[in-house]
């Protein structure tokens, strides 16, 4: 019996990194089990960069910096590594996420022509059947945009954009962004307590 619990998580040069910080940060602090399987497009890293001033290499990456002290369950694959474990079907693997996912790769992955482990690990994960779950962050959508999240839609991946609620009154972009990972952990099946849930006001008799 497999009792490991495993996700890859992959970073694309979309707008919105600070997304997958707050996932992994939270799923590594509330769920003991779980191990990660990172990689990083090239555009990924310049978007670290850019937006969040880590200038993590891609051959030498600095973990603890990017996700904090849980970093040893965290597993780091070069995203030009097509012969790396979480590119074959036979490892072992509940799902992945792409957060933030550009629409260059969600355009890759629809049309099965990807060219990077990215892309080669969603096929792999989509052919066997495993959570895909795309985290899309781009306005506006072009109706190509649509077509392609469409079409995956269809093919039963699970397209969550970066739409964080403001319900639980957030007051701090990091409220923000905590609501919108724990929104998509739930899309992984773990119940993170990172924000308040909405909380329904039962009717009067």
């Amino acid at each position: 019996m497999i009792s490991e619990q495993r996700w890859i998580i992959a970073i694309t040069g979309a707008s919105g990194v600070v997304y997958a910080r707050a996932l992994m940060r939270g799923l590594l602090a509330h769920v003991p089990s779980l191990k990660l399987d990172l990689v990083i497009s090239d555009a990924g890293l310049r978007v670290l960069r850019e937006e969040e001033s880590l200038k993590i290499s891609a051959n030498d990456p600095d973990l603890e910096l990017l996700v904090g002290s849980n970093y040893g369950r965290v597993a780091f694959h070069h995203a030009q590594d097509i012969g790396a474990a979480i590119a074959s079907g036979s490892v072992p693997l509940k799902g992945m996420v792409v957060v933030p996912c550009s629409m260059a790769t969600l355009g890759k992955i629809a049309s099965g022509s990807g060219s990077n482990l990215v892309h080669r690990a969603a096929e792999v994960t989509m052919k066997e059947g495993r959570s895909l779950i795309l985290v899309p962050r781009e306005t506006p959508l072009s109706v190509i945009h649509l077509e392609n999240m469409l079409k995956l839609a269809r093919a039963g991946v699970r397209i969550v954009p970066a739409m964080p609620g403001f319900y639980h009154q957030p007051r701090s972009i990091e409220q923000l962004v905590e609501m919108m990972a724990m929104r998509i952990a739930d899309q992984m099946g773990y119940q993170l307590p990172l924000a308040a849930r909405w909380k329904t006001v039962e009717a009067t008799p």
